[in-house]
């Protein structure tokens, strides 16, 4: 009986260890699985110059349309009509826009069974947007989230958009 004791912390199988195959916390800090790994999503609500009035971080694998109400709830002042890519179209967000008396100007999905064509000339002013997340992505710092805390990265943003747009 001389041998040695095993460890009661060791594993008893071989393999992996048994863990969850993320961080513990990486949701809370706004990061999550997407196709490019680990990343974060910024959503930005814009004025008509491409100023950002509002900006929200979320894990890179939420769905932009389910953030969408967050973002609205967020907007400073009344918004006449929200321009939107393909990512935005769902009957429920249209309705609820609706309801609240924006204009909504997101184009159908091309499988959708119902045919939506927006209109055009005022999707033509979503380049402003593009440009809003380009400009931002100018910073390093923003462009390659260096931030362990969402707090942090979310001041950092901030700080960017103050000095790219307002200054």
């Amino acid at each position: 009986m001389g041998g040695r004791r095993r460890c009661p912390r060791q594993q008893l199988r071989p393999g992996p260890p048994l863990r969850p195959w993320r961080q513990r916390g990486a949701t809370a800090q706004a990061i999550g699985r997407s196709r490019g790994g680990q990343t974060t999503k910024i959503h930005a609500l814009t004025d008509v110059l491409g100023r950002p009035g509002v900006l929200l971080l979320t894990p890179g694998n939420a769905s932009a349309v389910t953030t969408a109400p967050a973002v609205l709830a967020e907007a400073p002042g009344r918004i006449g009509r929200l321009a939107a890519d393909k990512g935005f179209d769902a009957d429920w967000l249209r309705a609820d826009l609706r309801q609240r008396g924006i204009t909504p100007v997101i184009p159908g999905k091309r499988g959708r069974k119902r045919k939506i064509r927006p209109d055009k000339p005022r999707y033509r002013e979503r380049w402003r947007i593009e440009a809003t997340f380009c400009r931002l992505k100018d910073f390093r710092r923003i462009a390659t989230r260096y931030d362990k805390l969402a707090r942090n990265y979310a001041s950092a943003l901030a700080l960017a958009a103050v000095i790219a747009f307002w200054c």
